[in-house]
């Protein structure tokens, strides 16, 4: 075969799995509406929680780096010098979230991956939750330490790896990782912090906690749910990225000033990459001042109304659950595309997340919801999401 016509027949592979995705151009901000082929959807796909992706006070900060510092950061920050707004964003991120120091990365991919990389070796052993982000799975891969996975929150198998580490560790310098997420980005639950440090502590293993979904809109000023759970001091290392809440992009590390300086000096994602632009390090360091202020504070207290409006009237069982992401699951991935085709029609944008971003068979519509929608946006949808209930019942 020709290498297109080998890539064609893969692609129809794909299409008869239910799995083809494929780029939509989006004519608009991020906001509650969004324009798509010229039609206005009402949006529930966004990671953007407090509605500060669109907002005049982060677009203003963005405007003010460019009129200072440019459109672009020329080189690696170790390479060119670092500019001004990179080391002004990782100071309010130390002071945000209780460490001694931060670092940030072009990306979330990079930071994981920049991170592990650096840490553990092939001498050493990772050990992660079943449901953590993909980066997290590929950088404890790349790394060449010997990866074990425990069962989602199940505190009891995790137990059970860190004793099968302490067996197999045959030297002293061999590491034990502890990788989990604080809010898992396509369930939407919480993962039990206070517990899972105990076992770490427990075995002498080091803990990284993903708090992307809960920056910003979890724990005191948003800080996260290590913060709430009083345990962030705990935790070797803090990850986060700046494009969900915080409006902006990138990703971020919080732990000590000995674990930033090693990563400045052995994370490779870091090392090798062209900084980010410097507006976005600008957004990112006014979305961490605005959380912090009572209007963040009013943003918050908006999102979570309307979260608990959308889980009364889904009658989510899952309502407990501190997170503004609600999982509808359907199982087939076919279903799943459909029902995203018939909510399009009705002119709202929910997305069929399916394999590998969740397991086979558990493919499922991931409505996550933001300030910026109102208490009709949240009934409209609500409604659509009962006729598919419906449909799927029937059928």
């Amino acid at each position: 075969m020709s290498f297109d016509a080998e890539l064609n027949q893969r692609l129809a592979t794909i299409r008869t799995q239910g799995l083809f995705r494929e780029l939509r151009r989006i004519d608009s901000p991020q906001s509650p509406r969004i324009r798509i082929g010229g039609k206005t959807f009402l949006n529930f796909s966004s990671n953007d929680y407090l509605g500060l992706a669109n907002d005049p006070v982060l677009k203003d900060a963005a405007i003010k780096a460019v009129r200072k510092f440019g459109v672009g950061s020329g080189a690696s920050r170790l390479i060119c010098g670092s500019l001004a707004p990179f080391h002004e964003l990782e100071a309010a991120l130390a002071d945000f979230k209780k460490t001694g120091a931060a670092l940030t990365f072009s990306t979330g991919y990079a930071t994981a991956l920049g991170t592990i990389c650096a840490l553990l070796g092939r001498d050493d052993i990772i050990i992660l939750d079943k449901r953590v982000h993909a980066s997290i799975v590929d950088a404890a891969r790349f790394s060449g330490a010997k990866l074990r996975v425990f069962d989602h929150n199940d505190l009891n198998d995790l137990e059970d790896k860190l004793k099968w580490a302490e067996k197999n560790i045959r030297h002293s310098t061999r590491r034990v990782l502890i990788v989990t997420e604080s809010v898992f980005s396509m369930d939407g639950d919480a993962a039990p912090l206070r517990e899972i440090v105990a076992l770490k502590e427990k075995y002498g293993a080091w803990l990284m906690v993903d708090e992307a979904h809960a920056t910003g809109i979890i724990g005191k000023n948003g800080r996260g749910l290590a913060n709430k759970l009083g345990v962030g001091e705990q935790i070797e290392i803090q990850m986060g990225t700046l494009g969900k809440a915080l409006g902006s992009s990138g990703g971020y590390i919080c732990g000590s000033r000995m674990l930033i300086d090693f990563l400045i000096n052995r994370a490779r994602s870091f090392i090798f990459s062209t900084a980010p632009v410097p507006a976005a390090a600008a957004v990112a360091a006014a979305a961490i001042q605005f959380v912090q202020s009572k209007p963040g504070k009013v943003r918050r207290d908006l999102l979570w109304l309307r979260v608990k409006q959308a889980n009364s009237k889904l009658k989510n069982q899952n309502s407990k659950l501190l997170s503004a992401i609600i999982p509808v699951i359907l199982g087939d991935e076919s279903t799943a595309v459909s029902a995203a085709a018939h909510l399009r029609e009705q002119g709202i944008f929910i997305p069929a997340i399916r394999y590998p971003t969740v397991a086979r068979g558990a493919a499922r519509l991931r409505v996550t919801l933001t300030a910026s929608h109102s208490a009709d946006d949240v009934a409209t949808m609500s409604r659509a999401l009962e006729q598919i209930a419906n449909q799927n019942r029937n059928s």
